[in-house]
């Protein structure tokens, strides 16, 4: 079936998260109940995929799209090479809560996932409330070994930026960049595609199954951009 291209609307795909909220509701959209922390609104990843709901494509995954359509579609260096999916994940964010302080690796990282690419993203803050902040990037001086030291006596909180925000501010973070959303924000994220967060520390807070949430040690302090993450104040 040869179908030409038109405008595609996908079903969002909705993720429960320890520091979610209902505020995605706000948006038009009709999400389950719970702590509804992401909707992926555009994916084609294995840990979400979007399918369409209009038109000739109706009820087709955008993995499908892919692979039927996908060069003559999104262009011949649209489709990554080491993926071979999608290039971007859209997602729209609640922060009810805090999320966990993190970092993403670069594509070269060698100890990623198989087929995953590492994460460069950007944020667009849709709304925030009073006093609403986010961590962003390390304070001048601070490298592994401060880093290190910080982890180990719990004081990792004074190696982070903290930086107010409000609706309308955009920040790019680069893969390598330490951040973290902070409550009371609604953000559009637009990001490479992939799943892979690794957390340093996350508030010592159990996770929706009652449980600690895992920390990535190892592989955060490996793929920390010390210097030039494109972060500093």
């Amino acid at each position: 079936m040869t179908v030409q291209p038109y405008p595609l609307q996908f079903e969002p795909v909705f993720k429960e998260r320890v520091w979610g909220g209902q505020a995605l509701s706000r948006f038009g959209l009709n999400i389950p109940e719970g702590a509804i922390g992401e909707g992926w609104m555009i994916g084609d990843h294995p840990n979400g995929t979007t399918k369409v709901k209009n038109g000739e494509l109706a009820g087709k995954g955008l993995d499908e799209i892919r692979e039927a359509y996908g060069r003559e579609w999104f262009g011949s260096k649209a489709l990554n090479g080491k993926s071979g999916r999608f290039p971007l994940l859209i997602k729209l964010l609640d922060c009810n809560d805090d999320l966990s302080v993190q970092v993403h690796p670069t594509d070269d990282y060698e100890r990623l996932p198989q087929g995953e690419l590492g994460k460069t993203e950007m944020w667009y803050i849709l709304d925030a409330k009073p006093g609403a902040k986010i961590i962003y990037g390390l304070k001048e001086g601070v490298d592994r070994a401060a880093m290190e030291k910080a982890i180990r006596e719990g004081s990792i909180m004074d190696t982070l930026q903290e930086v107010p925000v409000e609706a309308g501010d955009a920040f790019y973070i680069p893969a390598g960049t330490v951040h973290a959303l902070c409550s009371g924000v609604v953000v559009a994220e637009i990001q490479q595609n992939s799943d892979t967060t690794y957390r340093l520390y996350d508030y010592d807070r159990p996770g929706l199954d009652g449980k600690p949430r895992e920390l990535h040690i190892e592989d955060s302090l490996n793929v920390i951009a010390y210097e030039g993450a494109g972060a500093r104040g």
